[in-house]
């Protein structure tokens, strides 16, 4: 059956929708011991996946310091965890390969560049970037509100002002709460959404659908997961992120068991993808192979 709907519910209807399961928050410890399963069975590419997360927090670490936005350094690490589903979704693909024991080598986590369902996890990816970037220009908006627009001398004169004045704490408070808040939008939404997009033939809307249902049929569950989860990134950044090499994949392993456990497979499965066979290259055929429409028929 082919993939019609991009960013559409897949039939749009509530009906046409997967179903969600009741699911109690002991399970939660079964989902995990699942993912720690599925990361020693193929650690090495879960963890040159998994690097994506410390560098790119790194990066933005690095960034805020050279450019003076001190202030935002952590709003912007907090944050990076709401687009964090879509570091994962690599990890999500290798734990559906295990799952139906497929090979999964590490190449694997990229087949969904070429799958129909890549569009639809674009667009949820792209909603979740806006989500980040809404938070970065209100947190933004919270620090001038407390502090003004007056330069800052150091790092440890920020942390002065933070910690030990009036402004500072309300500055704390009211940051998170309000990231808070952001935080509870980007999990319902996308919670299990991205492991539904790669299994099933379903629209980036319905995926998130799905996955505010599961939210709200299971809301104790779901909120311990995601404790859980923001007690794991905190205490895996603290070796300067270093740790989240490995509780990124782990955490994406689990995330997938969590979308088994949780959603109901009423939908088609995923096509699988053909990898077409390509004819021997010469080096006389340079430049021509660099360009798709090279011809790729075997030569006799």
């Amino acid at each position: 059956m082919a993939y019609q709907e991009t960013i559409g519910a897949a039939g749009a209807t509530r009906q046409s929708l997967p179903r969600v399961r009741a699911v109690a928050p002991r399970d939660i410890f079964g989902v995990l011991a699942k993912g720690w399963d599925d990361f020693r069975a193929i650690p090495s590419h879960a963890l040159f996946l998994g690097l994506f997360y410390p560098i790119a927090g790194l990066l933005i670490a690095g960034w805020a310091f050279r450019y003076d936005i001190v202030p935002l350094l952590y709003p912007l690490m907090t944050g990076f965890a709401l687009v964090g589903p879509v570091a994962a979704i690599g990890i999500y693909e290798l734990s559906r390969r295990r799952e139906q024991g497929l090979d999964t080598t590490w190449n694997h986590a990229f087949d969904l560049l070429s799958a129909e369902s890549f569009w639809g996890i674009l667009a949820l990816g792209v909603a979740l970037l806006v989500i980040f970037g809404a938070w970065i220009a209100v947190a933004q908006s919270i620090y001038v509100a407390n502090f003004g627009y007056a330069p800052l001398n150091s790092f440890g004169d920020f942390a002065r002002q933070v910690l030990t004045t009036a402004p500072g704490h309300r500055m704390i408070l009211v940051g998170n709460l309000v990231g808070l808040l952001f935080a509870i939008v980007a999990f319902s939404i996308s919670v299990v959404a991205f492991p539904l997009l790669i299994d099933r033939n379903i629209g980036a809307i319905g995926a998130a659908v799905v996955s505010v249902r599961a939210v709200l049929r299971n809301p104790l569950t779901m909120a311990l997961w995601g404790l859980i989860v923001a007690a794991v990134l905190f205490v895996a950044s603290l070796p300067v992120l270093v740790g989240l090499a490995v509780a990124i994949p782990v955490l994406g392993h689990s995330t997938w068991h969590l979308y088994r456990k949780v959603v109901v497979p009423d939908l088609p499965p995923r096509e699988p993808q053909t990898t077409e066979a390509k004819g021997r290259r010469y080096a006389a055929d340079f430049p021509a192979v660099l360009f798709p429409v090279y011809d790729k028929e075997p030569r006799q």
